[in-house]
């Protein structure tokens, strides 16, 4: 998709775990690079599952990136402003990300975010909301139901062979819980009994 508007805007790149949403965005990215045009690329440093300095897709496919622990670390990069910037991975940012971004577009920059609209509860996503609500463009991504094959806009959490609980943490670093791309039928959340069970 050829997008065009005068003087900066922002692109939003959503949908559940293994959607395509970062392969978009790597695809967004190289375009603009054949286009020998600048970018640079951003992602949250808590982001190190692949790569501590690339954003990475499930697929393999990779861009160098600056890892970044807030939002206004993006101007110590910005010598000029450049083309474009994208940033993988924005649910794990604070509202910070939100004012660097009208900034950059209002200043005349492209800006291209990828991240998850819902958490594994089904519940909006840190600060994706307002990007969705804030983008002059929006680019849902399904993935595939594991369950039924069915267009899937939910992230499953598994722990342990079950369910996550509803009580678990919303950013989990860990090696125990694996995820799968679910449908609205097929997606639960367990929730505890008063004994904790």
């Amino acid at each position: 998709m050829d997008l065009y508007c005068k003087d900066g805007w922002l692109e939003v790149i959503c949908g559940c775990m293994f959607a395509g949403k970062t392969e978009e965005l790597i695809r967004r990215i190289n375009r603009i690079k054949y286009a020998k045009k600048d970018i640079i690329v951003f992602k949250p440093i808590i982001d190190d599952r692949y790569d501590k300095t690339q954003v990475v897709s499930h697929s393999n496919q990779r861009v160098d990136s600056i890892p970044i622990k807030n939002a206004k670390e993006v101007f110590n990069y910005l010598d000029k402003l450049p083309y474009a910037v994208a940033f993988d991975e924005a649910q794990f940012f604070d509202e910070e990300l939100v004012v660097v971004i009208d900034q950059l577009a209002d200043a005349g920059v492209r800006v291209i975010v990828a991240g998850l609209d819902q958490d594994f509860r089904g519940n909006p996503f840190g600060i994706m909301p307002i990007l969705l609500a804030k983008a002059e463009y929006v680019t849902k991504l399904q993935g595939i139901c594991m369950v039924c094959g069915a267009p899937a806009t939910r992230t499953q959490r598994i722990i342990d062979g079950k369910p996550a609980y509803d009580d678990d943490p919303t950013i989990l670093v860990s090696a125990k819980e694996k995820y799968e791309c679910r449908c609205r039928h097929h997606h639960q959340v367990l929730v505890r009994n008063q004994n904790g069970k």
